[in-house]
């Protein structure tokens, strides 16, 4: 009786992998929301782009390049946490299968989430730098400390992160 027991709760616990599904699924729709995001700044650049100065355009295109980073990050989310955490994705003879998939296991995962975030901060750091204005007031100059300490604090996540990552791998094959 007590083993039947065991294999049921087992089994349960097993089964509610599942429920991570319905994340991974909002995930691909908000993918999809970002896309709308993206073709509204796109169409806004192609209208604009005869008026607007070159910062403005850069400022545009890193908004644009911020977007496909994150949406990048979301799909490797997507594919990594779904075959991590749920159920191995198959689709081992599609041409376009991405050679990574199958490959990142939650540490990797962690640290490409991480650099990714880095990125993204890197870049809404440096629109940031370029909208400077010359007559930078105390609360301007306070919202670029700010974003510098977070941004660092990002970069230093990272850091912490692969070391310790490191220092796991180290210990696991000793």
């Amino acid at each position: 009786m007590l083993k039947y027991v065991e294999e049921a709760l087992e089994s349960t616990i097993f089964m509610s992998r599942w429920l991570l599904a319905p994340f991974y699924l909002g995930l691909v729709i908000s993918i999809a929301l970002l896309f709308v995001k993206f073709a509204q700044e796109l169409w806004y650049m192609f209208t604009h782009i005869l008026t607007s100065t070159e910062a403005d355009a850069i400022i545009e295109i890193l908004a644009m390049v911020d977007m496909a980073l994150v949406g990048s990050l979301l799909l490797m989310i997507i594919f990594s946490g779904y075959e991590i955490f749920v159920s191995k994705i198959d689709i081992t003879d599609h041409d376009d299968r991405p050679d990574w998939m199958g490959k990142v296991d939650f540490s990797g995962l962690k640290l490409k989430v991480i650099g990714a975030i880095v990125a993204i901060s890197a870049i809404d750091l440096l629109k940031t730098f370029m909208n400077i204005p010359s007559d930078m007031t105390e609360a301007d100059t306070l919202k670029l400390f700010w974003k510098v300490t977070i941004h660092m604090a990002f970069v230093l996540s990272g850091v912490l992160f692969a070391l310790m990552d490191k220092i796991a791998g180290d210990t696991k094959r000793h």
